[in-house]
């Protein structure tokens, strides 16, 4: 039987490349998202690839939408086995700089959006008796790069909150993956919030150099679910940066404090 996938944020970038590929695996796919047009085009797009696909208007700041597409999905195709908890955005900037409002936005979304995904499909996945989590963090959840509190922030809760449900949850039948990719080409700059003049600009050039492709970090989180593995780590590099910061946190914390005075010299602690 064929997987049947819910991924909010799925009309562009890596929710658009993980669609497509379970699409080709010929799955059931649900686009979640704020963009009518993109998702009605993916949607297209995933029957193109050889899957089903279904469009739902979806934000995941109003809990509503999720319940709605909760009932719609178990209404059309008997539950959910896959539940991609991919929507996020963006920000940058230093302590004194970025305001309160930036803070609340991006931990609404990238935090606050995960767990009413989480909340409002477990239930169900517990009823199924079967189901996986896919939560998209970052490796800035990991290894937290200078002005960028907020969006660190964030992302490490995305993270906490994947290792907590997957012991509270295995018993259940309920996998839980958690994807921490590094810098990618998506289209993350395009809402970013940063009081940083530039900042976009240069991670957007990180993004063009890292080598590596939405469709790539799509494939490795399709094996890793497949596998029923907990960690995603796409980036080389970063991941072996991850593994020194675990096993000599000394040597992580001189090198970062390098980057860190290059990147404040560049842009600068405040607007």
């Amino acid at each position: 039987m064929s997987k049947r996938v819910f991924i909010t944020g799925g009309a562009s970038g890596l929710g658009r490349a993980l669609a497509l590929r379970y699409a080709r695996e010929g799955a059931r796919v649900c686009i979640g998202d704020i963009n009518p047009e993109q998702g009605v085009e993916v949607e297209k797009e995933i029957a193109d690839a050889g899957g089903e696909g279904l469009f739902l208007p979806c934000d995941v700041r109003r809990i509503g939408d999720l319940e709605k597409v909760r009932d719609q999905l178990v209404e059309k195709w008997g539950g959910v086995d896959v539940v991609v908890n991919n929507a996020g955005v963006a920000s940058s900037g230093s302590i004194e700089g970025s305001s309160l409002g930036d803070w609340e936005w991006i931990l609404d979304i990238n935090v606050m959006g995960v767990v009413r995904g989480c909340k409002v499909f477990t239930p169900l996945l517990k009823k199924q008796k079967q189901g996986t989590f896919i939560n998209v963090a970052s490796m800035a959840g990991l290894m937290l790069a200078p002005l960028m509190s907020s969006y660190n922030v964030s992302k490490a809760g995305v993270i906490a909150l994947s290792e907590t449900l997957s012991m509270e949850l295995r018993d259940d039948g309920i996998k839980v993956c958690c994807v921490c990719p590094a810098f990618f080409p998506t289209n993350l700059t395009s809402s970013m919030r940063s009081e940083l003049p530039g900042m976009d600009l240069n991670v957007n050039k990180l993004m063009k150099r890292s080598g590596v492709t939405a469709d790539d970090v799509a494939e490795d989180i399709f094996r890793a679910a497949q596998k029923g593995e907990f960690w995603v780590l796409p980036h080389v590099k970063e991941r072996r940066m991850w593994i020194l910061k675990r096993h000599a946190p000394w040597a992580f914390d001189w090198l970062m404090h390098q980057e860190s005075k290059r990147w404040i010299r560049k842009f600068g602690g405040t607007a």
